[in-house]
C-alpha cells in the first residue's frame, strides 16, 4: 500500500551489510591472531632489508617524471576506449568508423603536440 513503511525490503540489504562486516572483522581477527609475532633484530632494521637509507625518503622528482607519467596514463586510457569499439563495428556502420577516426585524430594531435613540446623526452 502506498505510504506503508515495508523494512522487510531492506533487509537482505541489512543482512548483506552485517555479512561483509563480520567477513572483514573475523579474517582481521584470525590474521592477528595467527601470524607470527616474533620479533628478531633482522625485523627491526630499516626497511625490513637490512640497508641503511642513504638519504632522505622525501627527495623531490623531477617535474618532467610526473609529466611524462601522466601523459602515459591519459594515452593507455584512451587507448582502452576502442576494444569496445571494435565489439560493436559491424552494428555502427559508417557512422562509428567517423567518430573513431575522429578520436584517433584527437590523440594523434595530442602526441603530436606533447612531442614537438618535448614532453616526451627523459633526459
Amino acid at each position: 500500500m502506498p505510504g506503508e513503511f515495508v523494512p522487510t525490503n531492506y533487509l537482505p540489504i541489512l543482512v548483506f551489510i552485517a555479512i561483509a562486516l563480520a567477513f572483514g572483522g573475523v579474517t582481521l581477527l584470525l590474521g592477528k591472531i595467527l601470524r607470527p609475532s616474533r620479533i628478531y633484530k633482522a625485523k627491526l632494521t630499516p626497511y625490513e632489508s637490512g640497508s641503511i637509507p642513504f638519504s632522505d625518503a622525501r627527495a623531490p622528482f623531477p617535474l618532467r617524471y610526473y609529466l611524462i607519467a601522466m601523459i602515459f596514463v591519459i594515452f593507455d586510457i584512451e587507448t582502452v576506449f576502442l576494444y569496445p569499439w571494435a565489439v560493436v563495428y559491424n552494428e555502427l556502420k559508417l557512422y562509428g568508423l567517423i567518430e573513431m577516426a575522429l578520436f584517433i585524430l584527437v590523440l594523434l594531435v595530442g602526441y603530436f603536440y606533447a612531442w614537438k613540446k618535448g614532453a616526451l623526452e627523459w633526459d
